[in-house]
């Protein structure tokens, strides 16, 4: 695949608008086929192969393009293997409270989490393993990466309201997503994860994370052993409405 970027031309020009069409059909054939991969043949990622992943991923989006992320790629096994164990924690609880019947650290009608299920100690329930063959070796994905964000770089708009903040994530989940899609064009796929941030001051200090910069994501990718491009989503009525949450369905 030659992916030598084409000189500029203006939009409004016939090559422009002919080059912008085909960008957009092999766009939206990734963003509608691009599914969670969790497991990966025995292959080998090549460092530059990463390189060109995330030189096309650099180009995401960010408040005041601030551009704070930083990414770190794990190559030692013994820091695999601690991350991986940290992660393994923050994926037993998910995993307990799933169980339980509940949806893990997600709000109430207040906007904000209630806590786990009466009864429930999530410091024992970190301790109990929920087998999960992606978990249970996630240290041993041919690329592991770290993705952090520096807090000094996102506006968290929403800090003050009484509910749980999303708005940070616009400065950095464009650029993990572009990760992912990136990976496409090397024959690649993978999945980002955040049980790893249950853990975070452990990873900060088994990564030599000052305060200031919060675990997003660990993404895991390789070549897939199946790359699934049949998905199922919801339809765009179901979930887009006029005027009003409760206004008719976008047509």
């Amino acid at each position: 695949m030659d992916r030598r970027v084409a000189p500029e031309r203006r939009s409004g020009s016939p090559e422009g608008q002919a080059r912008s069409t085909v960008s957009a059909m092999d766009l939206l054939y990734a963003m509608r086929t691009n599914g969670s991969v969790r497991a990966f043949r025995n292959a080998a990622v090549a460092d530059d192969a990463l390189a060109r992943v995330l030189d096309a991923a650099r180009f995401a989006p960010s408040g005041g393009n601030q551009q704070g992320w930083h990414v770190i790629v794990l190559k030692d096994p013994a820091v695999r293997q601690k991350i991986g164990s940290l992660a393994r924690m923050g994926w037993n609880e998910y995993a307990a409270m799933t169980k339980a019947g509940v949806r893990p650290f997600a709000a109430d009608e207040t906007g904000n989490w209630p806590g786990p299920p009466p009864g429930m100690d999530l410091a024992v329930e970190a301790l109990e393993n929920r087998p999960w063959p992606f978990m249970d070796g996630i240290e041993n994905a041919p690329v592991l990466l770290v993705v952090a964000v520096d807090l000094r770089a996102v506006a968290s708009v929403d800090t003050e309201l009484d509910r749980i903040g999303v708005a940070s994530g616009a400065s950095i989940y464009p650029f993990t997503q572009n990760i992912l899609l990136a990976a496409r064009t090397e024959g690649l796929g993978g999945v980002m994860t955040t049980f790893l941030v249950r853990r975070e001051p452990q990873a900060q200090e088994v990564l030599g994370l000052p305060k200031y910069m919060a675990i997003a994501s660990l993404i895991a990718l390789g070549v897939p052993e199946h790359q699934n491009n049949k998905l199922t989503r919801r339809s765009v009525a179901s979930f887009a409405t006029v005027d009003r949450f409760a206004g008719p369905a976008l047509a």
